[in-house]
This record gives structure tokens, sequence and C-alpha cells, in this order.
């Protein structure tokens, strides 16, 4: 049998037991007792080394020499997510959609998903401190959105040096230029950081490798302000604005038919949040914080055959929260937490761009911790949710660490996520002229609307689906996480996690009917349960002084339950090389679209004491299913796959100590292009980069 070459990695991991879990090697951001400070996983500051659930810590010093300038560049190369390219990037976490994910900024979570994808390539990383990612149902803490994990945005609120500039420039004439200010006072802090971002863009036609120009010009900026009012009180107000505009130049394919379109789409992304802390005394403390958000984008189209396409979403998005923080003892620690939540969207996608659709969330939430020795940690945590648009939601979570010894610590979580149905699943009343002029009908209104379409003669066929449209329940999402973590000596190390996620309640679009000219109708249903299971491999081995090699792998597997049941029954047909239809067998089954049964990443990285790097990156991904090509709704062998791909990126550098460093990197070297299955991924891409750091008076 041919050895692929993850197996090969995984093979030599285990042989050789030389690398270290990537997250267990942060440098950057340490405490004074040399271990890593995280508050995503339990909202409270906790050492990595006491978490009992698993956490990957993406540090500033590797954002900086990967160079990476989105949020996008630097996620995609971590293990166990992948990247999907429609309707902006977003990333898919062990398996699981974009829409199962939430995205926080200094704990306070985006807005703006199309389709469930939060375009990811909106937040710059000049300013950030660090990355955190938690896998695994963290709905007990987070709520809707957070069935998959959590990945926070921490910027850096630190009084390092008090300003820096950063100039960029590469390839379709991409340049990016920062600025970052800090001012300290006995009482009185502020940070304020500037991005611009300019580019002649790019984009892939599907089914050719010709590129058309699709200019970018986006700006952003973030303010913090910390007042202490007292020893044990202070003030935090964070401001975030992003203004982007985009050239548009589209094509779109929809049943063999593919209709193109240019325009323009101007977006903007407001955030502001007020926090109030107060420190009672050594054991109590208590925080309120209020966060609001809007996001307001509109995309105006001309199709080629002259029709104009106009697309509006405004997103807004007000909480107020507070949470208390109790050492009732040595050993228990307990958090509470209430909140409320008002959202609400206007969209031409909807019935009528006028009216806001509204959503009103109160919630409570609380975490337990007990430490009954060095030893061994157990954390249980339940939340519940109340919404005004369907059902309540009880989201419990247990999770413990035992520590063997010094080199074998061993980690558990068992936890129950939700995703509640958002406004588009809800109210969606959407014709895409600008792709066939499908439409896409909330399960609120679908049966009436197409009800009305059908009187009127515009309805050519209702399928079965369409009798089985009702009320959407939320989805509901079981994880179990198993964590080892293997400290084989000073140098190296190894950690294996194995998980699995049981998603019931599943909503996903279906096909319910077609019109007259044959264009398709969709609306949303709770179809099922399906399940994403594997493990994930990684590790850091330091060669010496100056050389580190780092990598991770996952293996993944994932499927509709229901579908799997209908295969083992044989009522499942699939076609062989002749056309001819045939029971389909179990071992033909791929799983669900969109996902790889591999992801190896693998680094080499050089560091001098002289401020010299150099590093080299190289990601592999499996194939994945992308289109069922016989009928059956199900993916198998015989269905459309994109290709596996290896891509390859490298940078290097030199920090000087009067605060200027040097940068110089090239992305994708082997110029993989997949134009129908990967658009966001560009061909070869160069650039050098320039950084100042005034330097502090001693």
């Amino acid at each position: 049998m041919k050895k692929t070459p993850c197996l090969i990695f995984v093979l030599t991991l285990l042989q050789s037991a030389n690398l270290s879990a990537q997250s267990r090697f942060v440098k950057d951001t340490l405490d004074a007792s040399g271990d890593s400070v995280v508050v995503t996983a339990t909202r409270t500051e906790r050492k990595l080394s006491n978490l009992t659930v698993p956490v990957t810590i993406i540090n500033a010093k590797t954002i900086q020499q990967n160079g990476s300038l989105r949020l996008t560049d630097i996620l995609k190369e971590q293990t166990g997510i992948n990247l999907t390219s429609g309707f902006g990037a977003g990333i898919q976490l062990q398996g699981l959609n974009p829409d199962y994910t939430i995205i926080l900024i200094n704990g306070e979570p985006l807005v703006g998903r199309t389709a469930g994808v939060l375009d990811l390539n909106r937040i710059a990383l000049g300013n950030i401190k660090k990355i955190e990612i938690v896998k695994g149902p963290s709905s007990s803490l987070y709520g809707s959105e957070a069935m998959a994990g959590v990945i926070n945005i921490i910027t850096d609120a630190t009084m390092g040096a008090p300003l820096t500039i950063g100039l960029r420039y590469g390839t379709y004439n991409t340049v990016d230029a920062n600025l970052e200010t800090k001012l300290q006072t006995k009482h009185f802090q502020y940070q304020g950081f500037i991005n611009s971002y300019n580019t002649d863009g790019y984009s892939i036609r599907p089914n050719s490798n010709s590129r058309v120009t699709t200019p970018i010009d986006r700006y952003s900026t973030t303010q913090q302000i910390k007042w202490d009012l007292s020893s044990q009180t202070n003030i935090v107000l964070n401001t975030r604005f992003t203004n982007e505009q985009i050239q548009n130049e589209i094509a779109v394919a929809n049943n063999g038919i593919t209709i193109y379109s240019t325009g323009k789409e101007v977006i903007q992304d407001i955030n502001a949040s007020a926090t109030l802390n107060h420190r009672f005394s050594k054991t109590l403390k208590t925080s309120i914080r209020t966060y609001t958000t809007t996001y307001d984008a509109v995309q105006n189209l001309l199709t080629i055959n002259g029709l104009p396409y106009r697309d509006v979403l405004n997103h807004n998005f007000k909480r107020i929260e507070n949470q208390t923080d109790w050492d009732l003892s040595k050993n228990i620690q307990a958090v509470f937490g209430v909140g409320a939540v008002l959202e609400g969207v206007k969209s031409s996608r909807y019935d009528s761009e006028k009216l806001r659709k509204q959503n009103d969330i109160q919630y409570a939430f609380t975490q337990w911790e007990w430490k009954p020795s060095e030893q061994f940690t157990l954390i249980g945590g339940i939340r519940y949710d109340q919404n005004t648009q369907f059902a309540s939601a009880f989201s419990p979570k247990l999770s413990m660490l035992y520590k063997l010894n010094v080199q074998h610590q061993f980690r558990l979580s068992v936890g129950q996520g939700f995703k509640a149905p958002d406004f588009r699943q809800l109210y969606l009343d959407f014709t895409n002229a600008a792709a066939g002029s499908y439409s896409v009908f909330g399960s609120v209104q679908a049966q009436q609307v197409i009800a009305k379409l059908d009187a009127l003669g515009q309805i050519g066929n209702k399928f079965p689906n369409y009798f089985l449209l009702k009320a959407l329940k939320p989805e509901y999402s079981n994880g179990l996480h198993f964590t080892w973590d293997w400290k084989i000596n000073s140098r190296s190390a190894v950690s294996l996690q194995l998980f699995r996620n049981d998603i019931k309640n599943l909503i996903e679009s279906q096909q319910v009917g077609t019109y007259i000219s044959g264009a398709q109708i969709f609306s949303y249903l709770n179809i099922g349960s399906a399940f994403t299971t594997g493990f994930e491999l990684e590790g850091q081995y330091a060669i010496n002084a100056n050389w580190s090699l780092n990598g991770g792998y996952q293996y993944l597997r994932t499927g509709d339950k229901d579908q799997i049941a209908a295969i083992k029954s044989g009522t499942v047909y699939t076609k062989n090389s002749q056309g001819y239809s045939r029971r389909m067998k179990l071992n033909e089954y791929v799983g669900l679209p969109n996902t790889s049964k591999h992801k190896l990443q693998v680094k080499i990285n050089y560091n001098s004491p002289k401020g010299y790097y150099l590093n080299v990156r190289a990601i592999y991904r499996s194939k994945w299913a992308v289109n069922n090509n016989n009928g059956n709704e199900v993916f198998d062998n015989g269905d459309v796959f994109a290709s596996s791909y290896v891509a390859i990126n490298s940078a290097a550098g030199k920090t000087f100590k009067n605060g200027i460093s040097l940068q110089a990197g090239i992305d994708n070297i082997s110029n993989y292009i997949d134009a129908t299955n990967l658009p966001n991924l560009p061909g070869r891409t160069f650039y050098t980069s320039l950084k100042y750091q005034l330097q502090k008076n001693k």
C-alpha cells in the first residue's frame, strides 16, 4: 500500500518522539513563573499548564516572523483548521463549518456573517498580542456560535515602544502600512493603532487560470484607553473601526451557466466597548461590560445582461454583561455571569430592506473550579440562554486535568454546544439575479411565499422537502475531547488530542422546488444528525539554541448519520463507470462535503541571538468533496473532488538594536492554483517590509 505524506509524518513523530505541542512552547506571552496566561478557556486568567481544555496560543512573535497580515494568513497554518472560500474567508474547525465557531476581539463577538461566514480578511494583525484558540463546545461560557470552539484575538495592551511604524509592499501592488502609538501617565494609558491596506487584488475566474483585477482599499483603526480610578477600580474603553471598498468583477456558475457581474462593495464595521472593573478583595472581583457593534455592507452589481443586483446588510448587536469571580477557598473558585443581548438585522435579502428583524437574548452562566491537589483539577459549568425567536437552551460542560508527573498530563472535557437559527435561516427572502435567479426562503415564511408564487403560476415543482418545512430548532453538539501531553525532555515533547462531535437537529439548506424556468428554490430544515471525529498530533523539537522544528497533523472523519443508516439499509444508489445505477456500498461513503481526511503542516525555524531569523512552512491538505454529480445527495467516491495540494511559505528578517526590522518573504512558493475550489489562494506572491520602533529612554 502506498504511504501518504501524512502517514509518513505521523510514523516519524511516533518513532522519534522528538516533537512537542506547539501550544506548550509559547515564549512571548509568559508571566513571571514562565507559564502562559490564558483567558478564553475559562473567562478568567489561568496558566496554560493548569487548563482543563485544549488551547492553542499563537503569539505576536510567530505572527510577525511568519509575515502574517490578516487573520486568515496565520489561521490557515494551524492544526485542525481549514479555510473556506465561499462568501469570504471563513474557518472550518475540526470539520465543523464557519458558523459554528465564534470569533472574538478582546472577548467581544464580531458580527456581519454572510451565509454563516465571517470574512476573516477584515481583521488586521499589526497590533495583536496573541490569538487563543479553544477547540470543542464552548457554549457553556459563550452561548450560540461556540459549538465548534472559540477564537479570541487579543490586542496588545502592554506599554512597550511609544511609537511603531510599519510598511510592507508586495505582489499585486499590495501596500500595508501601520502606525501604533502608546502614551502613559501614572493613572492613564492610551494606545492607538491605524492600518491602511491597498491592493490591485486578484481573482481567478472559475474553470480557468486567468486573473482579473479586484482592487481593495481597507482602512482600520483601534483605540484603547485605561483609566485607574483607584488601586481597586479601573475603566477600559475600546473602539474599532474598519472601512473597506472592493471593486468586484464576479463570475458565478449555476446550472451550467456562468454569469459575469461588475460593481462595487462598501463595508463598514464599528465596535465599541466600555468595561468597569472593581476588586473588592484579593478573593472577590467583578466587572460590568457594555458592547455595541454595527456591520454595514452594500454591494451594487451590474450583470452582463444588464440586470442590476443590490445587496444590503446592516447588523446591529448590543450587549451588557456582569461577571463576578470569587475565590471561595484556596481550592475552590467560582465564576458567575448574567447578561442581555439586543440584536437586529436589516437586509435586502429579507422581505423588506427597511424593516429590522430582531432577537432578544437573556442569559446566565456559572463555572466552578475545584483543585483538591496539585495534580488534579475539575471544572464544571452551565449556561442558560433565553431567546425570543426559539426555545431556551442549556449548555453544560465538565472538564478535568490530571498531572501524572512532570512529564505526563491528561485532559478530558465533555460538553454541549448549541447553535441558534440565525436571521438568514429564519427570514431570508432572496432571489439572486447574478447567479441564475435561484431563490432562498427562510423557514418562517417559505411555505407561505411559495404558495403565493404557485397561485400565480410561477412554480414548476414542489419537492417532498417542501411539505417538511416547519419552525427550526437550535442545533446541538455533544463534544468529547481527550488530550495527552508528554514532555519528553527540556527540548521536546508530544501532544495527542482525540475528539468527537455529535450534532443533532442539523440545519441545512435543501432544495424544496423549482420555478417554471427551472431555477432552484431552497429553504432550511432540521434534517437530522452528523458527526466529526479524529485526532490531532502536534509537536516541537529544539534542535539547538538556534534551530527548531514543529508541526501538526490532523486525521478527520465526518458523516451524516441518517445517510449512513440509509446506505446500510440498501436504499441509497450511485452510478457505476457506465452510468448505470447500483446500490452504494458503505466503504464508498466519504462523509460531509468540504472536509479533508488529512491535514499536515511542518515549520522549520531559525533564530539567531544577533536578530536574524528564517522560517520555511509547508501545508498539505488532502482532497475534499465539492460537488455531488450522481443525484443521490450523498457524497461518495464517484463525486467531484478538489485535488490535494501542498503550499510552501517562507520568510526571513533581521531586527536591529536601533528598533529597525527588515523582512522579506514568499508565499505559495510552488505557485499552486485551483481556480474553482481555492479562489482565495493566489499564485506565488512576494513581499518586503520595514518596521521601526522608537526606543524608550532608559
